[in-house]
């Protein structure tokens, strides 16, 4: 990696065409209608990577009919992924209580290129519903992968109740791939990631209405 490698933003407007890591781009929902969601300054901040000409970086956009309240409530979960992340089978925390710093062994169903990963709590910020992880060890071909997930509010009046989530990443090419690919397939895991959370979390605010 070069000493100073540039860094890419996944927003669409502010990504500078020049830069020789043409794959970081902000992915809507196939089911998001127009216009997209706004994403703020402070947010996209967050989603901003300093990526080597062997990596890849992308993100995904959900927004989600629930407060952010509620949806914070199973994303900081790094203990129980699985709660929305079908394609994990089991997590068992490895070292410490949640904190940052905390490791997590999670195995992966079968079907894909992996069997495990271990994976360290980077960020968890209860104020700004902020969480990163990174991948730092296991069976797997996502080397140097490292997350981002933030939430916001959608906006003012009936916005409240609506969820902004963005979950972008950056990883290393595999030998044998290319960025595109190998963004494609990360892509396509995330997106189903949340979607899952979308459901999950617009049944729990219907509960939680009920109630």
């Amino acid at each position: 990696m070069p000493p100073n490698p540039p860094k890419c933003s996944v927003l669409l407007h502010r990504i500078n065409h020049s830069t020789p890591v043409p794959h970081c781009h902000l992915k809507d929902d196939p089911l998001l209608k127009p216009p997209r969601p706004a994403v703020p300054d402070w947010v996209a901040r967050y989603h901003t990577y300093a990526v080597g000409p062997n990596q890849g970086c992308s993100a995904v956009i959900q927004e989600i009919a629930a407060p952010v309240s509620t949806v914070w409530s199973v994303v900081r979960r790094f203990d129980n992924p699985q709660a929305y992340k079908h394609f994990v089978k089991s997590c068992h925390v490895i070292v410490g209580d949640g904190d940052v710093g905390t490791l997590r062994e999670v195995h992966v169903i079968s079907g894909l290129p992996a069997a495990n990963s271990t994976e360290r709590l980077e960020i968890l910020d209860d104020e700004r519903h902020v969480l990163s992880f990174s991948v730092v060890g296991g069976d797997h071909r996502l080397a140097n992968y490292c997350s981002v997930t933030t939430l916001h509010s959608a906006g003012d009046g009936e916005g409240k109740n609506r969820t902004v989530v963005v979950e972008s990443y950056a990883v290393d090419v595999p030998p044998g791939n290319t960025k595109e690919d190998t963004c494609v397939f990360a892509d396509t895991i995330v997106r189903c990631n949340l979607q899952s959370l979308a459901q999950i979390a617009e049944n729990l605010a219907r509960r939680n209405s009920i109630n």
